[in-house]
Formats: C-alpha cells, sequence, structure tokens
C-alpha cells in the first residue's frame, strides 16, 4: 500500500500513467484529462466515484497501476488485490477519529489549556496507573525525553536489549541528542534477558573509568522477537535487580496495548514494574500521529522541559489527541482479532509441506506480528518482491491476482504485522498467495 495520492505532487507523478476507462470496485484506470483537472481546477472538477477514492485514502499505486487497497476479488485480468502486510504503521484513523479531529475542543497545550490535551494525558495516566501523563509525537521522542528525564548529565548509561527498538531503530538518538551512553544486554528469542547478565552489565562504583548506570530500559511487546509478550514474572525479576541497585526502569511500550490485551490483564498491571512507560498510538491502535509518556509528577514535569528541547512542544494538539481517545474505546477491543488473524498466517506458512527454507516458531507468534526466519540462497528482499508480483501462470492457477506486502527485516528475517484495517478476506487472500509462492519455491 502506497502513500495517499490525495496530494499534488503524487498527482504530477500520475500524469505519466496513460490508463482508460473507470471500473468501480476494481482498479481504477484514470484518463489523462481528469487527473489534470484534479490538480489544475480549483474546485477539483472529475469523477465522482474516483473523487470518492482519493478522498478516502483508498486509491494507490502498486506496480504501475492504480490499484484500490484491500478490492474485491478480480473481475479482470490486470486487476490486482493488494494485503499489505509490512507494519501497523499503515493503518488509517477511523471515520470516528476523523470526526473527533474535527470537533475536538482545542486550546494552547504548550501553555497546558488544551482541554482534549489534558483529558488523554489523565485518561492515559489512570490507564497505566501513573500520577502524570505527557503527549509526545512519536515514540522515538518519548523514549529520548524518558532518557533526558531520568539520567541527570553525561557520563550515564542505560541498559538495554541487544535486539531492542532503542537499540535497533532509533538512529542513536538517547547517545546524539541526550548525551547518554547505552549498553546492551543479550536479548533471548522471546525477548527477555539472562538476570544473570543483567545484573553483572550493571555500573555504580564511582569509578572514572566508566559510565554509571541509571536505567533499565525493556520492550513490551517486543518488535524484533516477533511481538514476543514479556511475562510479568520476568518484570518483576528485573524490578528486584532495578531496587537493589537504586536505578530506574523505563518501558518502551510501543505494542503495549496488545500485551496486556494478549495476558488478559489490564496495562496498570504491567507498567507497574516501571518507573516511566511510553506507549504508541500510530501502530496498532489506528491513529495518524502521537505518543503518551507517564510516569510520576516529577518524572513528568522534567519530560515537559525534555519535550520542549527536543521540538515535540505543539499548540492545539488536540487534533491529534482526540483520536486518541478514540483509539481506547474503539480499536483496543478489536487486537484480539488482530493476534488471531496473525496466528492463522503464520500456521498456513507452517502447514506447507514443500516450505523447508521459511521457518516460523509458533511459540512465538503471541500478538499481530509474525517474524519468519529464512534459510536459503535467496534473499529476503527478493523473497518479498516476488509476493508482491503477479505472473500469468500465477493467474491462471489463482484464478486472481494477489501481491502481498512484507517486509524484510534483514538478511535472514522477514516481518509480517496484522492490523486494524486487515480483514479476514485479507487475510485469506494472503494465505493463497503465500502457499503457492512458496511451493513453487520448495527447490530452495
Amino acid at each position: 500500500m502506497m502513500c495517499s495520492v490525495c496530494t499534488v505532487n503524487y498527482l504530477l507523478m500520475l500524469k505519466k500513467v496513460i490508463l482508460t476507462g473507470i471500473i468501480p470496485g476494481s482498479p481504477v484506470f484514470v484518463h489523462m484529462p481528469i487527473i489534470w483537472r484534479f490538480f489544475t481546477h480549483a474546485r477539483f472538477v472529475m469523477s465522482t466515484t474516483v473523487t470518492r477514492y482519493f478522498l478516502s485514502g483508498k486509491l494507490k499505486l502498486c506496480h504501475h497501476q492504480i490499484v484500490l487497497y484491500g478490492t474485491s476479488a478480480a473481475s479482470s485480468k490486470n486487476d490486482i488485490y493488494v494485503v499489505n502486510l509490512r507494519s501497523d504503521t499503515f493503518t488509517l484513523p477511523t471515520s470516528s477519529m476523523k470526526k473527533a479531529m474535527v470537533e475536538a475542543h482545542l486550546g494552547d497545550d504548550v501553555y497546558g489549556e488544551d482541554p482534549t490535551v489534558n483529558r488523554l494525558q489523565k485518561e492515559c495516566a489512570t490507564l497505566l496507573g501513573k500520577d502524570a501523563a505527557l503527549l509526545i509525537p512519536t515514540g522515538t521522542m518519548g523514549n529520548t525525553a524518558a532518557m533526558l528525564s531520568h539520567c541527570h548529565g553525561l557520563f550515564e548509561e542505560i541498559l538495554l536489549g541487544d535486539q531492542s527498538h532503542m537499540h535497533f531503530g532509533e538512529v542513536g538518538a538517547i547517545a546524539t541528542l541526550a548525551g547518554i551512553h547505552s549498553r546492551t544486554v543479550t536479548n533471548k528469542c522471546d525477548g527477555t534477558m539472562d538476570i544473570n547478565e543483567l545484573r553483572e552489565k550493571i555500573r555504580i562504583k564511582k569509578d572514572p573509568h566508566y559510565p554509571q548506570t541509571r536505567v533499565i530500559c525493556l520492550e513490551n511487546t517486543h518488535n524484533r522477537c516477533g511481538g514476543t509478550i514479556l511475562p510479568l514474572n520476568f518484570l518483576e525479576q528485573v524490578r528486584d535487580v532495578a531496587d537493589a541497585h537504586h536505578l530506574a526502569m523505563h518501558l518502551d511500550g510501543a505494542r503495549l496495548m496488545h500485551a496486556a490485551v494478549a495476558q488478559e490483564v489490564a496495562p496498570c498491571e504491567i507498567a507497574q514494574y516501571f518507573d516511566s512507560v511510553s506507549m504508541c498510538f500510530s501502530k496498532g491502535l489506528a491513529c495518524p500521529v502521537g505518543s503518551i509518556l507517564a510516569g510520576s509528577k516529577d518524572f513528568i514535569e522534567r519530560a515537559l522541559w525534555a519535550r520542549k528541547a527536543l521540538g515535540g512542544g505543539m499548540r492545539q494538539a488536540g487534533v491529534i489527541a482526540a483520536p486518541m481517545l478514540v483509539a481506547l474505546n474503539e480499536i483496543v477491543p478489536h487486537l484480539r482479532e488482530d493476534h488471531a488473524r496473525a496466528r492463522k498466517i503464520a500456521q498456513a506458512i507452517v502447514d506447507v509441506k514443500e516450505n523447508n527454507f521459511l521457518k516460523l516458531n509458533m511459540e512465538l507468534v503471541q500478538t499481530n506480528i509474525g517474524m519468519l526466519h529464512m534459510d536459503c540462497n535467496i534473499s529476503t528482499r527478493k523473497l518479498c518482491e516476488r509476493l508482491t508480483q503477479v505472473t500469468d501462470e500465477e493467474f491462471e492457477v489463482l484464478g486472481e491476482r494477489i501481491s502481498v506486502q512484507m517486509m524484510p527485516f534483514s538478511d535472514t528475517l522477514i516481518r509480517f504485522v496484522t492490523y486494524y484495517g486487515i480483514t479476514d478476506k485479507d487475510v485469506d487472500k494472503a494465505i493463497k498467495k503465500l502457499q503457492y509462492v512458496l511451493t513453487g519455491m520448495s527447490t530452495c
């Protein structure tokens, strides 16, 4: 699934695509004159059908064809049904979220006077069992602001997993922007750590050769480990270690709600072991932007300064907070469905008898992420490209054209993610495609 075509720049690119006719419910073929009128006429004069698809964000460009994401079964040879499983960041806001954004009561949040933001922060603090919470634009900024708030200057360090997102996917912001050293602890395949190794990595002696450890950071659910959930007894063990050494604990809870739903516990039962918690709303919770950072009142007061220094102070931020409030009531109850769909896809891959090169541990498919291990001389990128392509022979066998998008996570890992917007029908289409491709590559 590509980005929305409701921009002039994207339409300028589409000018180069000369197509014919319009077939509702299938890939939309647009006359060049209509595209031209769309971005040259002030009133965007064009077909009612095309206007609706453009404004809904469902019109996409794929393999040089304009296609509708999640279209119905192919009605002609050139139709492509696209299933995007690359990331849950591809969620689109619901109609009620958009309505809430338009109707949100607004104020200046830098002055603490946006009523919608204040309501969100209060509800999230209660949800996570903390004294206070702070709206942050992104998860990376939330984690960085948390480290700035826990650590008191240079010559300090944090401990975090060697497969954690804070270590792998946040461009070294903790070191670059916060000036804080990171020391890694080996993540096990389920995202946990060896408690003895964790304890051995702590440095608290006042030796000028070393930075002093201040914070232990965990990630739940764990992205690179395939959306695994950290057991509550493990969190308790780490808390005991932290308390014994007078250290703070921070949770990168980008997908915390997935862990809570899967474990059938309230989010505060997970958050209770941490001094601070960040939680992202723009992944599986379907919001266009926004994260929350929660902790004690003193911590959040310091985080407010950190957010400002990082460029995260926003004015009428209620338009961001409004859909986040909707997500708590509208999206969270459906997360269990995302988990079931991920397991269904994973099991279908495991069930392909001819597949002896794409491995997956079903015990680790615990939420909405599946991590596939590639054991083959074909690269993960090549396999992902093949899944997006459709051959004539494939069309003859399957009777339809299906394009499945997954993420080549590394040279040996492929990730797929389910989320709000991926339906049971999409899952069935993806399985149909996967089984065909994997069976055909059995000699890999």
